[in-house]
């Protein structure tokens, strides 16, 4: 029997597959209608691909736009476009040491590589925070006995869940004017806690207190979206403490511009750490770490990333960010008609017009320059600055001819 040419390099069709990614003529294109049910004849694999980018790619929201500043997603750089195809092809899984022996190298090289800037000695990678934040409290769970999870209001709804997955009591703390936990309104006893603190709240990218760290039986810090400013000389003093934490959370698909679904879980003490949520099996080789069994190679694209940049490379990208959002903030706070709501200190600019409605001034506002967000049960617009890419001056004209087309 001749073998399948559907599972053997096309490089005519990968060609045709990289020329499609140029989205600047989908507008010409007729869209393709799904068929109501799964046909009976195939197309091809080129023509679905012809057929399939009208939609995939020029309906799609682009990250890299020169507006875009809307939300905590990133544009990715195009070396891990590479090494997703590379994996793809391959389709490892790091359960099995024999199926993937350089993927199990390369995410332990990269965790060894960052694990030090937030004074941990190791973790593994998870597909998001969310999970990241589940292993942590797994981990204080069964590790130091705790009973219950104390985070503040502000928190990110997946320390909720992760605690109810757990079996753990929530408790839910108070926050200041700026959105960061006040210590206040801490228990008096967390001898049995849990204290989970943020680091880039998701509505204002405020930073909790992080000499907190301590109060508790174990603290877990999610970092998910403020994290990576720990690799930048110029902004690490605000993640100053974290070193003092039990376990660290970071999204690397957030400001380490990574593609979903990639994160990290790291911890002081690895060691106790992984032995208390690992699982053995009779058909495994070694045994299974955190809350994933089967799990692809995601850290072959960070290591391609970092190799690529360099810790330096990587600063620089989050740094011109943060000045981004500077410029933003004092445009906005210098406006007659517009409200800055307090500096979370993180690259997270949130406003609203002062006398205007604020569902009119969004959807005036190009798509992609601000999202909306709901705090104290007010709405207020919210932009991230995640985007290398953004045009900051177009993205301020913007809301300025906005703003002064209502004020006449």
């Amino acid at each position: 029997m001749s073998s399948d040419p559907s599972f053997e390099v096309n490089v005519e069709g990968l060609r045709r597959a990289v020329e499609l990614l140029d989205r600047r003529s989908y507008s010409e294109w007729p869209r393709y209608g799904l068929p109501k049910s799964l046909p009976d004849t195939g197309l091809g694999e080129v023509e679905a691909l012809e057929r399939l980018a009208p939609d995939v790619l020029g309906r799609a929201t682009y990250l890299d736009a020169g507006d875009a500043i809307a939300h905590m997603d990133p544009p990715t750089p195009w070396i891990t476009w590479a090494l997703a195809l590379w994996n793809t092809r391959l389709n490892q899984n790091l359960l099995h040491p024999a199926t993937a022996p350089f993927a199990r190298e390369a995410e332990a090289c990269i965790v060894e590589w960052l694990a030090p800037f937030f004074g941990m000695n190791g973790g593994h990678m998870t597909p998001g925070s969310s999970v990241a934040n589940l292993t942590a409290l797994w981990a204080a769970r069964d590790l130091r006995g705790v009973k219950k999870v104390v985070a503040s209001s502000a928190s990110h709804l997946s320390v909720r869940k992760a605690a109810r997955i757990v079996g753990l009591d929530y408790v839910e703390a108070g926050v200041n004017q700026r959105h960061q936990l006040d210590p206040a309104t801490l228990p008096s006893d967390l001898s049995d806690a849990c204290l989970v603190l943020t680091a880039g709240t998701t509505s204002v990218g405020a930073v909790d207190p992080l000499d907190c760290c301590g109060l508790a039986a174990w603290t877990h810090i999610d970092a998910a979206w403020a994290g990576p400013l720990a690799l930048s000389d110029r902004h690490r003093s605000t993640l100053s403490g974290v070193d003092q934490a039990d376990s660290v959370a970071v999204s690397a698909h957030k400001w380490l511009f990574q593609p979903k679904e990639s994160a990290l879980v790291m911890f002081r003490d690895t060691e106790a750490a992984h032995s208390t949520i690992s699982f053995g099996g009779a058909y495994l080789a070694a045994p299974n770490i955190g809350v994933q069994g089967s799990h692809g190679a995601a850290g072959t694209l960070l290591l391609a990333t970092l190799l690529a940049w360099g810790r330096e490379g990587l600063a620089a990208r989050i740094e011109h960010c943060m000045d981004n959002a500077r410029r933003l903030q004092d445009f906005i706070a210098s406006h007659p008609d517009l409200e800055l709501f307090p500096d979370g200190g993180t690259g997270v600019i949130v406003f609203r017009p002062a006398c205007h409605s604020i569902d009119e001034f969004r959807a005036a506002l190009p798509q992609g320059l601000a999202s909306s967000a709901n705090i104290d049960g007010d709405t207020w617009l919210r932009c991230v600055s995640a985007n290398p890419n953004a045009d900051i001056e177009r993205i301020i004209a913007a809301i300025d001819d906005i703003a002064g087309a209502r004020r006449l």
